[in-house]
């Protein structure tokens, strides 16, 4: 694609790199024209009637992707800019994802287009509960088990779960996941996106022979995954948190960064660039992501690194922790300069592992304590990591480099056609 022109509709990069990868091993073509699109995609008008008294009139999606090797899984998100070709993108990477993991999903994403910010908690449980009553016939613990994404929480997930219940005539605890403890969901869900992210950077370190005690790490995000991202990567790994940024902007201290502060800056100024320290400085989300740190982060939105950006990236291994932050062109580049890109669906892959123990935890009604969770956390994504460098090596040894995003396809996209031939599907 030539440069100026790169594509940034997160489906169409979604579809471009499923093509990479079925040319690099060879995809059978009827396979590979079934996975290049969602089997069943489901537009809802949801009624919700406001504060005021009037009502208003929410676009609502549900998009299942594949169902070949389980169940469709995914979050649903709340936000005035959700599309629906973002939501098929998900769906196509949570395939991936729970393949890659190597758990009994297929891909699955929902989302409403509608700013929270600007909606009560009333609204937002009406609007919940009403997403629910339009999408009901079509999820389920056998079906597809929605669960929090982008400005959806563990409240939400509640009363969804409880809407459900009502229609089906039964609690139904293993529907969706994300739940409060309260109603069954997991101990250790809250932060296994980041975790799981954690214990991929631990062995990447070991690969790399990179200390983390003596890593400068920089976030991009200061949302559920960024925020724990930074306390975990200084708690489990003893690294320094020298920047970190949300919507606003973001805050550089070579010093490293407090968090009770940085909390405090958030709630007093609305963001992170309210932090005051000695060295600290303000910064944009454009420039954090050129800081010249040994581990980067983004833990945001897509699209972060670019074919006009990646250039200026000057971290050894950048972390992968949003869903899509680094376009495929980007992923070229970076690959050429030496920079160790771990992809989301490897990296992230901790929160959807979470869900798959909250729902086995909800279908044998048998509840697990945080240590077992994070040991079985820890078990899945380091088996991903290792197959996802072991695919890689395997193909230079073959006389073809691959970044570790196409090494991941490799392993997750021949698991679901697989699935679909002993199925008869093609």
């Amino acid at each position: 694609m030539a440069k100026g022109k790169e594509e940034l509709n997160p489906f169409k990069i979604a579809q471009e790199q499923l093509d990479k990868a079925a040319e690099i091993m060879k995809l059978d073509k009827q396979a590979h024209a079934i996975l290049r699109e969602p089997k069943r995609t489901l537009v809802v008008n949801i009624p919700v009637r406001m504060d005021k008294g009037n009502v208003e009139t929410f676009t609502g999606f549900r998009v299942q992707y594949n169902d070949a090797r389980g169940p469709a899984k995914g979050g649903i998100r709340f936000h005035p800019e959700e599309t629906l070709d973002t939501v098929k993108a998900l769906s196509a990477w949570m395939t991936w994802k729970c393949s890659l993991a190597d758990i009994p999903f297929g891909g699955g994403k929902g989302g409403i287009i509608c700013d929270t910010k600007k909606m009560s908690t009333g609204e937002l449980e009406r609007l919940s509960r009403a997403y629910i009553r339009a999408i009901a016939e079509f999820v389920g613990p056998d079906k597809d088990v929605p669960a929090p994404d982008v400005y959806t929480t563990p409240q939400i997930m509640a009363w969804m779960m409880d809407e459900y219940a009502t229609i089906v005539g039964h609690n139904s605890f293993g529907m969706i996941t994300g739940k409060p403890v309260e109603v069954w969901g997991s101990a250790g869900r809250m932060d296994s996106t980041a975790m799981g992210g954690m214990y991929v950077l631990r062995e990447a370190a070991k690969m790399m022979k990179m200390d983390p005690k003596k890593s400068t790490i920089a976030v991009q995000g200061f949302g559920n995954a960024g925020k724990y991202a930074y306390t975990l990567s200084k708690k489990i790994l003893g690294a320094k948190v020298v920047a970190i940024s949300d919507s606003e902007g973001g805050i550089y201290d070579p010093d490293g960064l407090d968090l009770d502060k940085l909390e405090a800056a958030k709630a007093k100024t609305g963001s992170v660039q309210g932090y005051q320290s000695k060295n600290a400085q303000k910064i944009s989300n454009e420039k954090l992501l050129e800081l010249p740190v040994d581990i980067l982060i983004p833990a945001a939105i897509e699209n972060q690194v670019r074919q006009d950006n990646a250039d200026k990236v000057k971290c050894k291994l950048l972390l992968e922790l949003a869903n899509g932050p680094v376009t495929p062109e980007a992923t070229d580049i970076l690959f050429k300069k030496g920079i160790v890109d771990l992809p989301d669906f490897l990296v992230n892959s901790g929160g959807v592992i979470g869900s798959y123990f909250e729902w086995v935890q909800n279908t044998n009604n048998y509840y697990w304590d945080t240590e077992r969770f994070y040991t079985e956390l820890d078990r899945i994504m380091t088996r991903s990591f290792n197959a996802t460098i072991a695919t890689q090596k395997d193909y230079a040894a073959k006389g073809r480099k691959i970044s570790p995003r196409m090494a991941a396809y490799v392993i997750a996209v021949d698991r679901v056609a697989r699935a679909m031939k002993a199925r008869g599907w093609y």
